[in-house]
């Protein structure tokens, strides 16, 4: 029998006040999980919520059994990127990060909780998980729910939490991932209005990976060049993860 986990986290600030929640549906029987820290990311709160989710699993009679998959839901590109992609170079060099510019080590952001992560999942067995990408606020059940816990225990609101009989739960469909329709539509409307302005540009070319400050300069490396990217980030930390998602691919192409 598979178990689905939904996750999410929030947090007012970077770092602020935090919260993270996890839904947990095995066969006919659900649990939520939520809570929440002072002084936190978001980044750090998503990573909580599957923690947490994947503990739970272990540790009750939620438990895993030998055939059974798990199926996790979230709506944090930062974690399925690190856990299915980034991570691997990380223990390789120690739970260091290496600064793609100057080669040097640094201390991995969040490192401690990636490293729960990995223990947790390697006591469930990574091959019996599957990690999903979901929209966030476009109308599926199982993240909005988790949203609400993560943003309530944010904003030190009471959250009261269900555990129980899926027959008895507050929505039935809760393992419906389809999106509302109208909910994307009115997303992608106020994305298109409301354009968030970059904190820069990151460009690469034949591996090569530079940083821009303005439009201009970065499509005056990129234009006319065959296999070239850029992004634009939209903070610091924005800008990191797409620099470690692009050397991760490289070194991942170079030893196929």
């Amino acid at each position: 029998m598979n178990i689905t986990i939904f996750t999410d986290g929030s947090s007012r600030g970077n770092p602020g006040p935090g919260g993270w929640g996890s839904l947990i549906i095995n066969g006919s029987s659900v649990v939520e999980l939520g809570g929440g820290g002072k002084d936190t990311t978001n980044n750090r709160m998503e990573l909580t919520a599957v923690i947490e989710g994947l503990r739970k699993i272990q540790n009750s009679r939620f438990k895993i059994q030998e055939e059974a998959q798990v199926q996790i839901y979230t709506d944090s590109s930062y974690l399925i990127n690190g856990i299915t992609k980034w991570i691997k170079g990380w223990k390789r060099n120690g739970w260091k990060r290496i600064d793609w510019k100057t080669k040097v080590e640094h201390e991995l952001l969040n490192k401690d909780l990636w490293i729960d992560l990995d223990e947790a999942l390697n006591k469930v067995g990574t091959e019996d998980v599957s990690w999903k990408y979901v929209g966030g606020h476009v109308g599926i059940a199982g993240n909005e729910r988790c949203d609400e816990i993560a943003t309530g225990f944010a904003d030190g609101t009471k959250v009261k939490l269900y555990k129980g009989s899926l027959s008895n739960y507050s929505n039935p469909k809760i393992l419906d991932i389809s999106h509302d329709q109208e909910k994307v539509k009115s997303k992608k409307s106020n994305s298109s209005k409301h354009k968030t302005k970059a904190y820069s540009y990151v460009s690469s070319v034949s591996g090569e990976i530079k940083i821009h400050k303005t439009w201009a300069e970065c499509e005056k490396r990129v234009k006319g060049s065959n296999g070239a990217k850029y992004k634009k980030s939209l903070d610091a930390l924005d800008e990191a993860e797409i620099i470690e998602k692009w050397r991760s691919d490289l070194h991942f192409t170079h030893h196929l």
